[in-house]
């Protein structure tokens, strides 16, 4: 199965500097990437919205898909302003691109963090009835707690650590597992249609045992195609731990027969192509860092279109070694 895709710009997103660049000092990411008065640099919400090439028999419509869902609208006014988010979510470029949200068959998120899962649900607006309600305090993201699925007939395709993750609220910081995109898809009483489930969990095989320490330039023992999830048709998923235990990078193949490769935060700019240029985010660092050169490695030889989920410029990258044993980023001009 190949896709027709659409780049999703779901909106600014500043963030720290320092945070975004973890034991690199500014002195040096400053150089490539200017901040603001409060430290902040400009990133991007990135989403990709999936049409098959061929046609349901059925209904004769393409099927549509959606990678990612970026913060969404439900942070309040204070939140809203610390992140520099501009109004712009996945729910409004998805329909400034032509498509219905109701159309929407599957997202597929890299894992829950509140800038990649937030949009996934939003505000009930005036007149609407919410499809779940935030009732303990934390659950809500913002002020509202009344919250509709954003995309209504769309099932949810998560990593199964991600979400037992989520759940437990394991994460270096305090407020990015929001309740209000997360709880509303373990409601029995919302199936999608005909009691089919709103959320499906995937155990990818990981790369590395779990428990296990890998040495600095291993590689994982089992090749990636024993790794690989095929989710839908034509889309599989594959675990790349660090940013989070179960984040996973999402994979397929376009309508020119280029394998494109949905890349989360083990890269979220191509000014973290350096083998130490992880977050001050991540769960583990070294682990990141681990992981970002087979990823590299595999993006290379295997010629990937990578589209990278933070990243402020055009995103589209393909990947070849150097001299000096490592890795550069080549931009990818066309979609």
């Amino acid at each position: 199965m190949q896709y027709k895709w659409t780049l999703l710009r779901a909106g600014q997103f500043l963030l720290d500097g320092g945070g975004m660049f973890g034991v690199i000092p500014k002195v040096i990411w400053e150089r490539s990437i200017k901040c603001d008065e409060k430290n902040r640099i400009q990133l991007m919400h990135n989403c990709l919205l999936l049409e098959s090439v061929d046609s349901d028999p059925i209904t004769g419509k393409p099927h549509r898909y959606l990678i990612e869902a970026g913060t969404g609208d439900k942070l309040d006014e204070k939140m809203s302003s610390i992140f520099g988010l501009d109004g712009r979510t996945v729910e409004s470029e998805v329909i400034a691109a032509g498509v219905d949200v109701n159309d929407i068959e599957a997202t597929i998120v890299s894992h829950l963090h509140f800038d990649h899962a937030g949009g996934l649900t939003r505000k009930a607006r005036e007149g609407e009835t919410a499809d779940w309600e935030a009732l303990k305090p934390g659950a809500a993201s913002g002020e509202s707690t009344q919250i509709k699925f954003t995309f209504p007939n769309a099932e949810l395709i998560v990593q199964r650590r991600e979400w037992v993750d989520a759940r437990n609220n394991d994460a270096v910081m305090t407020r990015t597992y929001y309740r209000d995109h997360i709880l509303p898809f373990e409601d029995d009483k919302q199936p999608i249609r005909e009691g089919k489930a709103r959320l499906r969990l995937i155990d990818s095989k990981r790369p590395f045992p779990l428990n296990r320490k890998p040495s600095k330039g291993e590689e994982p023992k089992a090749p990636l195609e024993e790794r690989m999830s095929e989710v839908l048709p034509g889309i599989h998923v594959f675990l790349v731990p660090g940013h989070t235990w179960g984040q996973q990078a999402i994979l397929f193949t376009d309508e020119t027969g280029r394998t494109i490769v949905f890349t989360p935060d083990v890269m979220p700019t191509h000014y973290h192509s350096g083998q130490a240029y992880s977050l001050s985010y991540d769960v583990e660092p070294y682990t990141s860092m681990i992981t970002k050169e087979w990823f590299l490695r595999e993006a290379a030889e295997r010629e990937w279109v990578l589209v990278l989920d933070h990243e402020p410029g055009n995103p589209l990258f393909k990947v070849k070694s150097n001299d000096s044993g490592w890795f550069e980023l080549i931009e990818e001009v066309s979609c």
